[in-house]
């Protein structure tokens, strides 16, 4: 499971991408201030780091600073400062994205997904793991030497699982992901479409390839 630090001063913003981000499966840290965000990046690991610029204490240009000094974890801005100079700026000093307020939910969670890919390897056009193999180019599924025929949005919900193996995805992450639309709560669609691939998988394996996490979503299986 990923980590993500949330650096933002305003209460109800840092409580908003917290829940937000821990619905979709990820382990997440609040820090209200660029000193509160040091301490914990001296004891702590995080995958990604969502910082907002204009902090109490240490400001978010020094707290980017000391991060890249010592670390490549991607650093996703969230700031009210639209300039292009302070994009520049920011740029130049270590960020890996950019995000103006006010924003939307839903293209922070995209962004951190492309920001996540690109440091697991994600730009790989094959996924590997155990004897099955995803052609990002192709489009294509193996299992051993056996081509699996995938619907597009099969195709969408394995790779998300086979790019981000040790994460846990709620139903909304894989439907707003495969679909690339909102998700209104109808479960049906995602159990008829992960039980639809488990039939596939087993016509050429009896290992088990996605793992049901009871309450929260699903995974790939011991990855």
């Amino acid at each position: 499971m990923s980590a993500i630090l949330i650096v933002e001063d305003m209460q109800d913003i840092n409580d908003m991408l917290y829940q937000y981000l821990q619905n979709d499966g990820y382990s997440c840290m609040q820090a209200f201030s660029g000193t509160e965000a040091l301490l914990l990046l001296k004891s702590e690991t995080f995958d990604l780091i969502l910082l907002d610029l204009m902090l109490p204490g240490l400001t978010g240009e020094e707290l980017l600073t000391q991060i890249k000094k010592k670390s490549d974890t991607p650093v996703i801005i969230l700031s009210a400062k639209d300039t292009v100079d302070t994009r520049v700026e920011v740029l130049e000093l270590g960020a890996d994205d950019y995000i103006c307020k006010p924003f939307v939910l839903k293209e922070v969670l995209a962004r951190v997904h492309v920001q996540l890919r690109k440091r697991n390897g994600g730009t790989n056009q094959l996924l590997q793991i155990k004897n099955m193999r995803l052609n990002l180019m192709t489009v294509e599924l193996m299992i051993d030497d056996h081509k699996v025929a995938l619907t597009k949005h099969e195709f969408n919900i394995l790779r998300l699982l086979m790019e981000s193996p040790n994460q846990v995805f709620t139903k909304q992450a894989i439907y707003e992901y495969a679909w690339e639309d909102d998700y209104y709560g109808d479960e049906r669609i995602i159990n008829t479409h992960i039980g639809n691939l488990r039939a596939k998988f087993r016509q050429y394996s009896d290992q088990d390839y996605i793992q049901t996490v009871w309450g929260i979503g699903f995974k790939f299986a011991d990855a």
